[in-house]
């Protein structure tokens, strides 16, 4: 990995651990001793935002999902996430999801109950720092760590995506496009995210492949979906499911692995497998410590 993008993550997690003080570009610039303009250039190359709509994204993003899990007053709301005043926040909150904060609020999710509602601000919060950067290309080789490969009952869960059909070397650029699209729409909407963010490959070819990226919530929205997202239900059913530990690089070799594990133990795929990113660049700058669970779907056979 190049030096400056490993000193992009580092101040990344350095924002990200600060989001209710001064992040500023010339404060964000002090910290990476680099000048103003050079910083802006680099940062919205490698996180597609500008610094101030970065952190004015995320802070409106973990600002809403406390909206609707807590019961905190929307002025405490606003301070705890860095907003100079209630006027300020409600301007930016009605811009970033159409709806004043304390619409938002009284909307709530799709789905009720304080659990959901905590689910879904605990998934928010983490995925939101980076939601772009997943599959972020590193040019870095690492010895690879060894998968523990099980098979277990995985349960059936249901998803919001958006489908793109793709070259492997186009992969982290549909990402980057696809999930902060379904993320943000999942927000505005008021439905319940309940996990990670996650890329399923329903059909892979030589030259291409399709891949579905998206959110899992917990319950289908009953209205039309709009914006090309749709909607996606997976059964439940049995899986070989392993960590890949290290940069997204290494993704491909964890695949092949899981491959030959598979027919080791006399067993097929069967069905299409997806990755969940557990880990947030934005969040944890040494891309060893990165973990993404793979689940391959197998058909019947011995364990």
């Amino acid at each position: 990995m190049s030096s400056g993008t490993r000193e992009l993550l580092r101040l990344l997690a350095a924002v990200n651990g600060r989001l209710s003080g001064d992040v500023s570009l010339p404060v964000l610039a002090a910290w990476a001793r680099r000048s103003r303009f050079d910083l802006h250039r680099r940062f919205r190359r490698a996180v597609g935002e500008t610094p101030k709509a970065y952190t004015t994204r995320v802070r409106l993003t973990r600002a809403a999902a406390e909206l609707v899990s807590g019961d905190r007053r929307v002025s405490a709301v606003a301070a705890r996430h860095g907003f100079a005043s209630h006027e300020v926040f409600t301007r930016a909150f009605t811009r970033h999801l159409g709806l004043s904060p304390m619409r938002y609020r009284a909307r709530g999710l799709h789905v009720a109950g304080r659990r959901v509602a905590a689910v879904h601000a605990s998934a928010v919060s983490s995925a939101a720092p980076c939601v772009s950067l997943y599959h972020l290309r590193l040019s870095e080789r690492k010895p690879a760590v060894p998968l523990q490969i099980s098979v277990r009952d995985v349960p059936a869960f249901h998803a919001l995506v958006l489908r793109r059909r793709v070259t492997r070397d186009e992969i982290a650029g549909a990402l980057a496009e696809c999930l902060p699209a379904v993320f943000g729409y999942a927000q505005q909407h008021g439905l319940a995210i309940t996990g990670p963010p996650f890329a399923r490959y329903p059909e892979v070819g030589m030259g291409s492949l399709v891949i579905e990226g998206g959110v899992t919530v917990a319950e289908l929205p009953s209205t039309t979906l709009s914006d090309g997202i749709e909607a996606l239900s997976v059964p439940a059913g049995r899986a070989a499911v392993a960590v890949h530990r290290g940069p997204y690089e290494g993704l491909a070799g964890s695949y092949q692995e899981i491959e030959k594990w598979l027919r080791d133990q006399g067993l097929s795929a069967a069905g299409a497998p997806w990755e969940t990113y557990l880990t947030d660049p934005g969040e944890h700058p040494d891309p060893a410590t990165w973990e993404t669970e793979i689940v391959q779907p197998v058909g019947s056979g011995r364990i």
